[in-house]
């Protein structure tokens, strides 16, 4: 089995758990699908390299992603750097040649996403996004009985992606707060997990209507800075979507006072329903709505599905009895990467899935400066062929 040579081009707080995810990939899947070996780390800065090829254990460390896109010992380039970089890092990896792995979202328009998608058609390389979302056993299951019918026609859904790091108003400034870095706020960072999500569960959203309000309107420039920067992106995404036959309503927040890490949804079709919520991973609940009725109830009422750790195979560890949690959905994710790699096919989700939802993220950029208008997916910016 040849070893690929890793690099890692950003190592914050997703890099970190990009790393983590090839560290601790042999304990989950045996055997695992391919041999991997972190070669090489970028960040902004000499000293924050060298601290992250000690703390993740690559070979070097460097300020300059060219050394990473041009090592020939480096085969996989990780893509984790504050989202105005994605789209030049990408094009630059898929020049090279590298196999790319994206985290969200992919881009900050409609425009980039365009312009990577005619780049895959001439340089036809590994890809994948990290929508670990997913890979959650329960979504996964829900994808499966979704793709079955077991639901018949979708009539709506909602979906929640819900945050409350922001609620402080002086948390001081970021780069997630700036609009130019960032192309938006719970939108781009929440709302493109949720979209992506809804998209592979129930299907191509169409038209947006969208409101992106901002609710704390300044922060510090710095923590205990009197100096106030003014922000220009959402607090707040709600979202009013259309597919080619259901309706929903998506909703991302770094407000939600009480949330953690929620990730919620609902579908109702013809014949049922399902529910998940990710503060409960473990379980998916299916509404069966072709069971008997009869006297105190019969057999209807919503099941309580045991997903828990339910991988398939070559996934071993540590079982399928114990809870999953947020790492290892990265992991599962990432499994899917290096499998596709392994088998010559490719990824999903792929850099076209990422393009995709970036159309549905313009769509609702477009809506909401248009003061909430429905705005067709195929209209924002420019329509993906």
């Amino acid at each position: 089995m040849d070893t690929y040579g890793v690099g890692d081009i950003g190592y914050g707080f997703i890099g970190k758990v990009h790393t983590y995810a090839h560290q601790t990939m042999r304990y989950y899947y045996e055997p695992v699908p391919l041999r991997t070996r972190l070669v090489g780390v970028c960040t902004s800065r000499r000293a924050t390299a060298d601290a992250a090829k000690e703390h993740g254990g690559f070979d070097f460390a460097t300020d300059d992603p060219a050394e990473i896109l041009t090592r020939e010992d480096i085969r996989i380039v990780h893509i984790c750097t504050p989202n105005d970089s994605h789209a030049r890092l990408v094009m630059e990896a898929l020049r090279a040649g590298k196999a790319v792995y994206c985290d969200k979202p992919l881009c900050l328009s409609a425009a980039e996403a365009v312009e990577i998608v005619a780049a895959l058609e001439h340089h036809p390389v590994p890809n994948q996004m990290t929508f670990h979302n997913r890979f959650v056993p329960a979504t996964l299951r829900a994808q499966q009985l979704m793709a079955s019918g077991a639901l018949g026609r979708i009539f709506h859904y909602r979906a929640q992606y819900l945050h409350a790091g922001y609620i402080d108003p002086e948390r001081p400034m970021s780069w997630r707060m700036d609009l130019e870095r960032s192309g938006g706020g719970a939108l781009y960072d929440l709302g493109s997990h949720v979209i992506d999500l809804m998209r592979w569960l129930a299907g191509e959203i169409r038209s947006v209507r969208a409101e992106l309000p901002t609710l704390i309107t300044s922060r510090p420039v710095a923590k205990g800075s009197a100096e106030r920067r003014v922000v220009k992106v959402d607090d707040i995404a709600l979202l009013s979507v259309r597919t080619d036959e259901a309706y929903g309503l998506i909703e991302a927040s770094r407000l939600a006072t009480g949330a953690n890490d929620a990730l919620r949804f609902e579908i109702h079709g013809e014949n049922g329903a399902l529910r998940f919520d990710s503060e409960e991973p473990s379980w998916l609940h299916h509404y069966d709505g072709r069971r008997p009725s009869g006297d105190l109830g019969g057999d209807v009422g919503y099941t309580k599905i045991e997903c828990v750790q339910r991988y398939p195979a070559p996934a071993s560890w540590p079982g399928p009895k114990f809870a999953p949690g947020w790492l290892r959905f990265h992991v599962a994710c990432l499994h899917e990467f290096l499998s596709s790699i392994a088998e010559g096919r490719q990824a999903e989700p792929s850099l076209l899935e990422g393009a995709r939802t970036q159309m549905v993220l313009q769509a609702a950029l477009d809506s909401a400066a248009a003061g909430g208008n429905e705005v067709e997916v195929a209209q924002a910016g420019v329509a993906l062929s």
